[in-house]
């Protein structure tokens, strides 16, 4: 993940140093919420493999798929070496975007195990 942007660092007076915000690098912070919705989505397909095969319905699904979630926001927050201001403006961008995104995925990943049985029903 890419941090801050250091580019414009120059001497500074100590007036200066205090009043001043971190700035970000357009770039880098386009790439790494770029890497969140690739790891979020993968691990949506992952999630609903997993239901699928060990067959969780209703509410169970659901349950794990908001598990598998809040494992994907630690882990990305454990990846970002647990200072999230070094790479993003804000908490959420880490720990909240994209958490409903890859719940497509998820859910079609989750029923397609079913897809076969419901082909065996057409056959004569």
């Amino acid at each position: 993940m890419a941090g801050l942007d250091d580019s414009g660092a120059s001497e500074k007076k100590s007036g200066e140093a205090i009043n001043d915000l971190p700035t970000f690098n357009a770039e880098n912070m386009q790439n790494n919420m770029k890497i969140i919705y690739y790891s979020r989505t993968f691990m949506s397909i992952i999630g609903g493999v997993i239901a699928g095969i060990l067959g969780f319905t209703g509410l169970t699904g659901f349950i794990l798929y908001f598990l598998v979630m809040a494992i994907t926001s630690v882990g990305l927050t454990a990846k970002a070496g647990f200072s999230i201001h070094s790479y993003f403006d804000c908490w959420n961008r880490i720990m909240l975007d994209g958490f409903l995104g890859g719940l497509m995925s998820f859910v079609l990943f989750w029923t397609y195990p079913l897809f076969p049985d419901l082909f065996c029903l057409f056959k004569k």
